[in-house]
């Protein structure tokens, strides 16, 4: 399914998704409905963070915090991009700040830049040079570790979000960003919002 709604991004037409009980509405806040509609599905109460300790490539000890429910990273993830992902998750509930890259406050492409920045890669700042910072990628074929970029409304082209793939199975595609409303979150993919989105994605230079 979502290998489906991907190959028909350059379609999307969000209008008629958006209405719900005869009423439109806008795309933020479908996926909040939606969001809502499926932590009532499972019963769970709101996930908190808990911290861990892992091992840094360099043999160092550093706390990660992560939220629990969150997908492991697969087996097949290369150890400096498990690494990255594993940053990135550390800074999940840090809120948004433009140009932040600190823990008081960071923007999606500061969280990338500080993530990378993990494994001694230096790469470009703002998103839109992140976003020629690697080979083109086909949305079906997406990885950990690939980056993908976002409009500020649906059928864009104009590059103003970035996030960092964490997950990618034929049924889901997770990536981390720093969102302008929620601070740095994980979120699917496939959800309406973020498809009609989508303008690009890439895979890292190294």
């Amino acid at each position: 399914m979502l290998l489906l709604a991907l190959s028909a991004l350059p379609g999307c037409n969000a209008g008629k998704v958006n209405y719900r009980n005869g009423r439109y509405h806008s795309a933020r806040d479908m996926a909040r409905i939606k969001a809502a509609e499926r932590a009532r599905g499972r019963g769970r109460a709101p996930a908190t963070t808990v911290k861990t300790k892992t091992k840094t490539a360099a043999g160092r000890t550093k706390m990660v915090a992560r939220r629990p429910g969150a997908a492991p990273i697969a087996a097949n993830v290369s150890a400096p991009i498990a690494e990255v992902i594993q940053t990135a998750r550390s800074y999940q509930g840090v809120p948004y700040k433009y140009g932040g890259t600190t823990r008081l406050g960071m923007d999606c492409s500061g969280l990338l830049y500080e993530s990378f920045a993990a494994i001694n890669l230096s790469i470009p700042r703002s998103s839109n040079e992140q976003a020629v910072w690697g080979a083109p990628v086909k949305p079906q074929e997406l990885q950990p570790g690939d980056l993908v970029f976002f409009g500020a409304s649906p059928g864009s082209n104009t590059i103003t979000h970035v996030g960092l793939v964490t997950v990618a199975t034929p049924e889901s595609v997770q990536f981390i960003h720093a969102s302008s409303s929620l601070g740095v979150i994980e979120n699917a993919l496939e959800t309406d919002y973020y498809l009609s989105r989508f303008i690009k994605a890439v895979r890292p230079r190294f």
